[in-house]
């Protein structure tokens, strides 16, 4: 099976009417290339506010008009199309649970009639020293980790979800792998600094090992005065190999996923029945 899916990079601030505009036109190029499930960059409706709280709340309830739920259900059933939605703040847990003054940073998945179909919070946050301008970087003062894997069947294969700092912990997408993911998406804010340095090699590292494709939104540009995304968006293929890749600029990768490419790789270098250590 051939299915077409899309990459979109967006240059975000906190400006969240700015932002949705910009996501809707780089949506629109890509349902006019053809393209049925489409996936956003990590934080694509906020990016840079000191408190998420207020929106994450709003988003709990998801009865207040002008949320960004109700923003991804409009656009998927407008265009006909799945979204996989980078990320949002929201301040509860899968079990409804209501959280008192962080947020959970969630992927939403949108069949095209716009039900969320799928939940993944975001598990391992960005609690790290970059030699950028930005410095700190406390993911964890604002957000709470989520605990639970996911995998989702779409019109481009099983998909397992991942978020931006979570592609360091090869273990995630080992489980994701065996949980029969064919495709992993990796919404992201990666910087610039990392970026340089990891952002491409990590990604094929991870094809590589699970053998499936790894679809790769990621933010790009300066989004303030002291942070700035790496870009560089791509899709890697089942044998670790670039199908498509943007330079540092807000545009879109159309590419075709190869369900049976997948298997045939996977039949010939049987690495999931080789596994002789397997984590708890």
């Amino acid at each position: 099976m051939k299915a077409a899916l899309a990459v979109i990079q967006m240059n975000s601030s906190v400006d969240m009417a700015e932002n949705l505009n910009q996501a809707e036109g780089l949506i629109k190029q890509a349902v006019e290339q053809g393209a049925k499930l489409l996936f956003l960059p990590e934080n694509f409706a906020l990016l840079g506010i000191e408190n998420p709280y207020p929106a994450g709340k709003r988003e709990a309830s998801n009865s207040e008009a002008g949320t960004l739920r109700q923003w991804l259900s409009a656009i998927a059933r407008k265009y006909a199309v799945w979204l996989v939605a980078g990320s949002i703040p929201i301040a509860n847990r899968p079990d409804g649970s209501l959280l008192e003054r962080r947020v959970r940073a969630v992927c939403l998945v949108m069949d095209e009639q716009g039900q969320e179909i799928a939940r993944y919070d975001k598990i391992h946050l960005f609690d790290v020293q970059v030699a950028d301008d930005y410095g700190s970087y406390r993911e964890s003062d604002t957000v709470e980790p989520g605990d639970q894997l996911v995998v989702v069947d779409t019109p481009c294969g099983k998909l397992g979800l991942a978020i931006c700092y979570d592609l360091r912990f090869p273990e995630l997408f080992q489980q994701l792998r065996m949980r029969g993911a064919e495709l992993i998406s990796v919404p992201s804010a990666f910087t610039e600094k990392t970026g340089e340095a990891h952002w491409q090699v990590l990604l094929r590292a991870r094809a590589i090992e699970t053998q499936c494709y790894i679809v790769a939104p990621n933010q790009c540009g300066q989004h303030s005065e002291k942070r700035r995304s790496y870009g560089h968006s791509m899709v890697v293929d089942a044998w670790g190999g670039v199908v498509d890749c943007l330079d540092d600029k807000p545009g879109v990768i159309c590419a075709e996923i190869d369900l049976a490419g997948v298997a045939e790789i996977r039949q010939r270098m049987p690495v999931a029945q080789h596994h002789r250590i397997c984590g708890k």
